[in-house]
């Protein structure tokens, strides 16, 4: 049986409500926003919006998931270890992701951009411990991979918050022996 193909109609309207989603996020604050103002802005009627989301806050998600998963792009560390560069890289990626946020969109998204972003950062960390610890159990990997997603959003909000002396990569570099080694010398 051959493989089903997308219809590229449909792709194209999808891509055009989400875009009409986040250039109305750049100029409106997220209560402000109606389902009409983005089939007004993307040129459809309600029934092709309903069509592709539930509702608002669907594609607020779908939209914010999309724009992570593009700056993420899990695909690269599927083949790596965790390492000292794998954390870097996943951490230039969360900076380079909430940079771009905040010049697109008013406030509003924190606490849906902060849950996002641990998922995925959870995802990610949870693979890499199993491929690197395939004989561990797998609620301390779990727990684990959900202390490092928390703790790197949480090193990327701080550096967000602070005047950008330094670069992602400078700025988590000093922390890089303790995430891997401990605490203990």
């Amino acid at each position: 049986m051959a493989k089903s193909k997308t219809d590229l109609r449909i792709v194209r309207t999808r891509k055009n409500i989400m875009d009409s989603f986040i250039e109305l996020s750049s100029k409106k604050e997220f209560k402000d926003i109606t389902v009409k103002d983005i089939t007004e802005a993307a040129m459809i009627n309600r029934a092709t919006f309903y069509y592709h989301f539930q509702d608002i806050y669907d594609l607020r998600e779908k939209v914010l998931s999309e724009v992570l998963l593009i700056n993420l792009d899990r695909h690269l560390y599927e083949g790596s270890e965790l390492s000292g560069e794998t954390i870097t890289n996943i951490f230039i990626a969360i900076t380079k992701f909430q940079d771009s946020l905040s010049n697109r969109c008013h406030r509003g998204y924190e606490d849906t951009i902060a849950r996002i972003t641990r998922e995925q950062l959870e995802i990610i960390f949870y693979n890499l411990l199993k491929k690197q610890y395939p004989d561990e159990a797998e609620e301390e990997l779990k727990t684990t991979a959900v202390f490092l997603s928390w703790g790197l959003y949480g090193v990327s909000s701080e550096w967000r918050r602070n005047p950008k002396q330094a670069s992602p990569e400078e700025y988590i570099q000093g922390a890089i022996p303790y995430i891997l080694n401990g605490v203990q010398k």
